[in-house]
């Protein structure tokens, strides 16, 4: 991977989208520390050390670099992109018109990108509504004693200019993720998501020697180290796995040439739902506790939810954690993979399974292969998604975890499609042809 770096600084092209990637991060970073307009900084930093724990908006406060809970320009983060894009990726199983702009290649797929720009400002309205009211009523961050002084003016027209804000703040993330795929290297939003994650790793390590009690802190210091090493290994073991079904297209003769008889295969990745099921689990997990804190509700049902659904070292809440990734990892797996679709464009091209009948047999046995392989990935993804909150019961703390299941999924994933997008550009630029 260093040598790909090294060799493609060496590049004079790829130097400069090497570098101009590099300038969109920190940019994006400077952003995420700028403060929306209406907003008591210093109060804000006073409930950050009060509420290091801050466990409700965490999986959100994940994506945006911490920005979220310092309530800056960029505090929506790349989220409400990510959530428009997980709403029209399922509305294209059910909508027909989507299902066919689909179909119709890079004009059509211009055109769902169109709809999910639009999606997502709507929808980064709406977060950014929420956000703000949560933080004037003090609820963002409850118990601190400065809570109600973060935001000082809640006049309509200042909380309207913080969602604005915010707003904008989405936008121009959106716009920087799209010059990094068209002037860069690599899949821009992929890259921010990224550079918001691996900037909360320094001071979350820092964080936990210094929570340390065994030799300064150096001796939970390393351990962690260490764990993070064995589970970045095991990710990139399960997410480079695949099981490779064997395709033979049969010859046709046309005239006197014949065409065809090549084999090739189909790759079915073992983790074939990405960090999808996560998201999606983290999401639906935060529903209850987000209803009780907004309503501050003292009945029985609201106290039952404190209680297990709040801290993430609770039985009930790792159970029904690990419970939902997998639901969602075989749901996800179910609607992004269709084997009948597989097979009929398998045997309009007169390709077929060695062994196995063209039709729907093929389909039958795509879609049992894909049942196995999606079991050991769904239960792979719950015990990744758990290594937080056994570290909250072993060190007492999840949010300074750096080696969450999330974080190390998107790290590892964004990490090896670049140096792969790297390595292909290498290779072309660096064919020497036959005739050698």
């Amino acid at each position: 991977m260093l040598s790909a770096f090294a060799r493609a600084f060496q590049t004079p092209d790829l130097r400069k989208k090497l570098l101009f990637t590099l300038g969109i991060m920190v940019l994006f970073r400077l952003g995420s520390h700028v403060p929306v307009p209406g907003v008591d900084f210093q109060a804000v930093h006073a409930c950050l050390k009060d509420n290091e724990n801050n466990g409700l908006f965490g999986l959100v406060n994940l994506f945006s670099g911490g920005a979220l809970l310092q309530l800056t320009i960029f505090a929506l983060g790349i989220m409400p992109y990510i959530t428009a894009s997980i709403i029209l990726q399922l509305l294209t199983v059910v909508i027909p018109r989507l299902e066919a702009l689909k179909k119709e290649g890079q004009a059509g797929q211009a055109k769902i990108t169109q709809y999910t720009r639009y999606l997502t400002i709507a929808l980064a309205v709406l977060q950014g509504t929420g956000i703000v009211a949560t933080a004037s009523s003090g609820a963002l961050f409850s118990g601190c004693v400065y809570a109600n002084q973060i935001v000082p003016d809640t006049g309509v027209f200042r909380i309207a200019v913080m969602v604005l804000t915010m707003t904008a703040g989405t936008t121009v993330i959106m716009w920087l993720g799209e010059l990094i795929t068209d002037r860069g290297i690599g899949n821009g939003m992929s890259l921010l998501i990224f550079t918001s994650i691996a900037a909360q790793f320094p001071s979350s390590m820092w964080a936990i020697k210094g929570s340390g009690t065994i030799g300064g802190g150096w001796v939970e210091f390393f351990s962690v180290i260490a764990v993070g090493v064995i589970v970045v290994m095991l990710v990139i073991f399960v997410e480079q796995a695949q099981r490779r079904i064997p395709v033979q297209y049969a010859k046709r003769m046309i005239g006197r040439r014949a065409f065809g008889g090549t084999s090739t295969y189909i790759p079915l990745k073992v983790n074939q739902a990405g960090v999808i099921p996560v998201i999606f689990a983290s999401s639906l997990l935060y529903i209850p506790a987000l209803v009780v804190q907004l309503t501050n509700s003292q009945a029985g049902w609201a106290v039952w939810i404190n209680q297990h659904f709040v801290r993430g070292d609770h039985p009930i809440y790792m159970a029904t954690y690990f419970l939902l990734i997998v639901f969602f990892a075989f749901f996800y797996v179910a609607i992004s993979f269709n084997p009948e679709e597989v097979a009929d464009n398998m045997k309009k091209y007169g390709g077929f399974i060695p062994g196995i009948r063209a039709g729907r047999p093929t389909a039958e046995y795509l879609n049992y292969v894909l049942t196995r392989i999606t079991w050991p990935g769904s239960l792979y993804l719950g015990l990744i998604a758990l290594i937080p909150m056994i570290a909250l019961v072993a060190f007492g703390q999840q949010t300074n975890f750096p080696f969450g299941g999330t974080s190390v999924l998107i790290v590892v994933g964004v990490g090896l499609e670049t140096v792969k997008q790297i390595e292909s550009q290498l290779q072309q630029r660096n064919y020497e042809g036959f005739l050698r």
